[in-house]
């Protein structure tokens, strides 16, 4: 019978993330996942609204592109969550924390058109788009966490199939 050898790293009593990452750089990206995470909430929770709320000649179908896209976002959110865990640090879960670290705005209006609707989640997709492009190199390179700068690449696609969609939808 073949014996095993146990580590800190694989004992029960472990409590540290020991995944060959110094502890600074996975809390710089466990950070930057956490600005992230408040921004797919902040888009999740307009696009939430903007289901509920949206008028006119095209309601159906936008009411179910909608539905579609939060509930893309949903899955989005409890990814880049887990991700922050896998790392050994708590994910924010509070609408206090995601607005304070929050780049994307809320959408206040009371009353926004199917056009500008469209709009503002494309814009907000290609925010974060954009963002999740510079993090790449940053994760891989200065914090030497490629499976982090992975898992934002797969991001990227996420975010770039539902922009093209907004913006082939909104396209007269």
């Amino acid at each position: 019978m073949a014996t095993t050898t146990k580590t800190k790293a694989t004992t029960a009593e472990s409590k540290e993330t020991n995944i060959g990452i110094v502890e600074s750089n996975k809390q710089s990206v466990a950070d930057e996942l956490n600005k992230l995470l408040s921004d797919e909430f902040v888009l999740y929770t307009k696009t939430r609204k903007f289901h509920w709320n949206v008028e006119g000649a095209q309601f159906h179908d936008l009411h179910l592109f909608f539905e579609k896209q939060y509930n893309q976002l949903a899955l989005i959110i409890d990814e880049v969550a887990e991700r922050v865990r896998k790392l050994g640090h708590y994910a924010l879960g509070s609408m206090k924390h995601y607005l304070k670290e929050a780049s994307l705005l809320e959408n206040e209006d009371k009353a926004n058109t199917a056009e500008s609707m469209l709009q503002e989640l494309l814009d907000d997709h290609e925010t974060i788009i954009r963002r999740l492009r510079s993090d790449i190199e940053k994760f891989q390179d200065k914090y030497k966490d490629a499976g982090s700068a992975d898992f934002i690449t797969g991001l990227v696609e996420q975010h770039e199939t539902m922009a093209w969609m907004l913006r082939a939808t909104a396209k007269r």
